[in-house]
């Protein structure tokens, strides 16, 4: 497992998106069921450390997860480790970290029929983070039940449908 993966990217896309979204799409369902698009915007302002501080985060949250992915290209971040409700490895923090920020990237693209692309060795990394993580999470109630997807499936299908995500499969052969 690389012990330190860089954050920019998955950082940078899914800011793109959110710089995109527009007023009509804030009240939106996303797949993250307990949020609207508004409401995930402001769970990825905490992640990202509460760097937008307003009620919509469109304008500041894309510099916000810029800090973040900064943040997190530290070496020595990822040493040690820190407790946020769990105390865990901050290897580990910084995975979750990136998760989230692809996760829900996933969700605001569903929510929003946006498509989102990350590259591929931050999908690598983030499934490989999901498939560890998500069944011995220390707490299991965050994530949904995971749903197995056909061999082929895109990355980020499998990586959305291991943290409990209804994926809907498109069958190549039709």
């Amino acid at each position: 497992m690389n012990p330190t993966p860089d954050l920019t990217p998955a950082c940078r896309t899914t800011g793109a998106l959110i710089a995109a979204l527009d007023d009509a799409e804030l009240g939106l369902p996303t797949p993250c069921d307990e949020y609207d698009v508004a409401g995930l915007l402001a769970h990825l302002d905490l992640v990202a450390g509460g760097g937008a501080g307003n009620e919509d985060q469109r304008a500041e949250l894309p510099a916000a997860l810029e800090r973040l992915a900064v943040a997190w290209g530290d070496p020595a971040a990822w040493e040690g480790s820190t407790t946020a409700g769990v105390e865990l490895p901050n290897a580990t923090w910084g995975r979750i970290a990136l998760t989230e920020v692809v996760v829900h990237g996933w969700d605001l693209a569903r929510a929003t029929g946006r498509t989102i692309a990350f590259d591929d060795r931050t999908l690598r990394v983030t499934l490989e983070h999901v498939l560890d993580f998500v069944p011995r999470a220390p707490l299991p109630q965050l994530w949904g039940t995971p749903m197995v997807l056909p061999d082929g499936a895109p990355l980020l299908d499998r990586i959305a449908a291991a943290t409990g995500r209804r994926v809907e499969v498109v069958d190549p052969a039709r």
